[in-house]
């Protein structure tokens, strides 16, 4: 997909003129999933965009202030959402990598990079 046409699908999308812009790799790393996922033709992009609408609304009617920071954070429970629609993923799976996630995050020194187990 080319800048303008993610930027006509997703206004609220953070870019610059060279393209989207991260603050954090995983923040990259969850756009890259997504558009390797849309390119194989997983879903559709009107999917992924109503799919990142509902996830932003949510958080919204949940308390999110709406500041910017967050975007990629409903970027990633858009595509964990989109991930179990499409049965690429089971809930169980999701809860199962998010405790991995946690416990390796614990158990990390501050400033070394997370190492998940295998």
């Amino acid at each position: 997909m080319k800048l303008p046409e993610l930027r006509a699908a997703l206004p609220a999308l953070p870019c610059d003129d060279a393209g989207p812009v991260f603050n954090a790799p995983w923040e990259a790393q969850a756009f890259a999933m997504t558009l390797a996922l849309y390119e194989r033709g997983l879903f559709t992009w009107t999917e992924w965009a109503t799919c990142l609408n509902h996830a932003i609304r949510d958080a919204q009617a949940a308390g999110d202030s709406d500041r910017g920071d967050t975007y990629y954070r409903h970027w990633l429970t858009a595509l964990e959402r989109m991930s179990m629609i499409k049965g690429l993923v089971t809930d169980d799976s999701l809860l199962n990598r998010r405790d991995a996630w946690d416990r390796a995050a614990r158990n990390t020194p501050h400033g070394h990079p997370i190492q998940l187990g295998r």
